[in-house]
């Protein structure tokens, strides 16, 4: 009997100390480590394999995180078919589509660094030898990724895949236009409302443009940390249980292998990111997540990079909002690796990636797999050709997604998606009309009180005036308003949605309420910006064009009166607001 014990468990000597395990030496220290282990289900045999932390973000909070259980369930039978045992923690994210309209989006931003600090509690306070990630959505996937950095062990994210198309190939932003008409004295009818709310959202996974949710997944891929071809898969088909699984099955291999993320993750695996997300067009948030992610390791991600990248990079990706196509036609094209084929020349093909091998030859792998052809059948069954939707190179119309404007308004800079903005709205010189928060902007146009040619500022948004939350309900209410649309930019210190669409400037440095040039803008001064020559001015003050020199003088004399204080805060809210770095440098945690 002992001997049948003794051949199933090991020897004790083999007990504690077991050499495939690396958390071993952490496990010898205090007995307990197993006992707990054990009462929780695990067996003798359990508590000597390579442990392995399963961290998601699974909650009934929304179609992004609700059928992560799911995955996860995969890469479990993945880690357990290798040899290595999985215990599953959670850390439940929150959408930013539930947060629009309430002071609930001014926590949104803040949850990303809560996440990332639980994840560090998970990954620190036990003994792990691996992890593997998953989550779909705009905060949980950067907090993931940053939190990956800093824990610095073998890691793997799985995506979370992207939703069902709605009828008519429609997304869940036609909540734009349906929230204004709601508004607006029978402009709407009540069956309107909840036939698009049966349909708004009609499966699991990230919403179906290439908002944030969609553009980090990307960037994730991008850098390497999720398995070659797994961004944006659809939510409902077997392809992305399939992925979570090889991704279980693969992580114990970077455990032998001893690749952490710091090994991934160095400073050009960033620059081929940015280079992706010039391409595809994605949300403007990831200039704020991938500077975040990096300075977790050290490296920093000048403004000046993505601006850089955008003037050489061609915009290939025919994605909405900056194209027509929805996400699963992305995948269906060929996705993050079809573009990163077409960009082959451009990037660091050496980097290594979770796959144990370089960019290069998981691009060589994909070809021999057929992973650019097997697809292409459920394009077909849209009416698509893969060039309708990943343009090839030589047939891109244009340079880059995304421009970093610099001036007086803006001297630590500022951001635009130009590929979601027409050309006649690229240059403009117009009058400010000036709100300190984004309800009283949005009222404004709602109430018919903005008229075209304006340029809205909206201020005290920033990552310490109210925790950076996003502009989309009036971004979405100006372009959803004929009008406006075409004729009304804004400026902002705050964020934009990944779908945001129009003249959108954000990101405004120093921010109004660090005592930036912004809080002392008022109605009817004059702003002029211009993407094609990165500026981003005051030129006139009350109606009238002045030199540069005397605008200075009367923002000077205007600073005297200070910023608007802002009111008593608690909690996370305040901690994050008092310590918050600018946009332009993460708006993580100052040092």
């Amino acid at each position: 009997m002992m001997e049948m014990f003794r051949h199933r468990a090991g020897t004790k000597e083999e007990f504690f100390v077991n050499r495939k395990q690396k958390s071993a030496p952490q496990r010898q220290l205090w007995a307990q480590f197993d006992a707990l282990q054990m009462g929780s289900g695990w067996d003798m045999e359990d508590v000597q394999k390579p442990q392995i932390l399963l961290e998601d973000v699974y909650g009934d909070s929304h179609p992004g995180s609700v059928h992560l259980a799911g995955l996860m369930e995969q890469a479990k039978y993945g880690v357990l078919e290798t040899g290595g045992f999985p215990a599953q923690y959670h850390t439940t994210d929150i959408c930013d589509g539930c947060a629009q309209g309430h002071d609930g989006m001014n926590y949104i931003l803040a949850s990303r660094e809560a996440i990332c600090d639980m994840i560090e509690v998970h990954g620190s306070v036990y003994p792990w030898d691996g992890m593997l990630l998953s989550a779909s959505c705009d905060k949980s996937i950067p907090a993931q990724l940053k939190a990956a950095a800093r824990l610095d062990m073998p890691t793997i994210f799985i995506p979370g895949g992207s939703m069902r198309p709605g009828p008519n190939m429609t997304t869940s932003l036609l909540a734009g236009d349906i929230s204004l008409r709601q508004k607006r004295k029978d402009a709407i009818t009540d069956q309107e409302i909840w036939d698009y709310k049966r349909t708004g959202c009609p499966s699991v996974g990230a919403c179906t443009f290439l908002g944030t949710a969609s553009t980090m997944q990307c960037m994730a891929e991008a850098l390497g940390l999720a398995l070659p071809g797994t961004a944006l898969m659809p939510a409902t088909m077997r392809d992305i249980l399939a992925g979570a699984r090889r991704a279980g099955r693969s992580i114990l291999s970077l455990v032998q292998k001893g690749i952490t993320p710091s090994k991934i993750l160095t400073r050009e695996a960033f620059e081929n990111a940015v280079i992706v997300h010039s391409a595809i067009g994605g949300s403007t948030n990831a200039m704020i997540h991938l500077p975040s992610i990096a300075r977790e390791l050290g490296i920093t991600l000048e403004p000046e990079l993505f601006d850089e990248i955008n003037h050489k990079v061609p915009h290939l990706g025919n994605i909405d909002p900056s194209g027509q196509h929805l996400t699963e036609s992305f995948w269906f094209a060929g996705g993050v690796p079809l573009v990163q084929l077409y960009l082959k020349d451009m990037l660091h093909l050496d980097v290594l990636t979770v796959t144990g091998k370089t960019l290069g030859e998981n691009l060589e792998e994909l070809q021999r797999d057929n992973f650019f052809g097997r697809n292409l059948g459920y394009l077909h069954n849209y009416g698509l050709e893969r060039d309708d939707v990943i343009f090839p190179v030589e047939k891109a119309a244009e340079k880059g997604s995304v421009a970093v404007l610099r001036g007086n308004l803006a001297p630590g800079g500022a951001v635009i998606k130009y590929s979601a903005c027409s050309q006649e709205m690229r240059e403009r010189k117009g009058p400010a009309r000036v709100f300190d928060r984004e309800e009283d902007a949005y009222q404004a146009v709602v109430d018919g009180c903005v008229e075209p040619g304006d340029i809205l500022v909206i201020r005290y948004e920033g990552p310490r005036g109210s925790g950076m939350p996003e502009m989309l309900m009036t971004t979405e209410a100006i372009v959803c308003d004929e009008k406006l649309n075409g004729t009304v930019s804004l400026v902002t210190d705050g964020r934009f949605s990944g779908a945001t669409r129009g003249a959108a400037i954000g990101h405004v440095s120093p921010e109004a309420a660090s005592g930036g040039p912004l809080a002392f803008v008022e109605t009817g001064d004059l702003i002029a910006y211009s993407v094609e020559n990165r500026t981003l001015n005051i030129v006139g003050i009350q109606g009238r064009e002045l030199p540069e020199e005397e605008i200075q003088r009367v923002l000077e004399e205007r600073a005297q009166k200070g910023v608007v204080p802002r009111p008593p805060r608690k909690g996370l809210y305040k901690r994050y607001t008092s310590h918050a770095l600018s946009a332009m440098e993460g708006a993580g945690y100052e040092e």
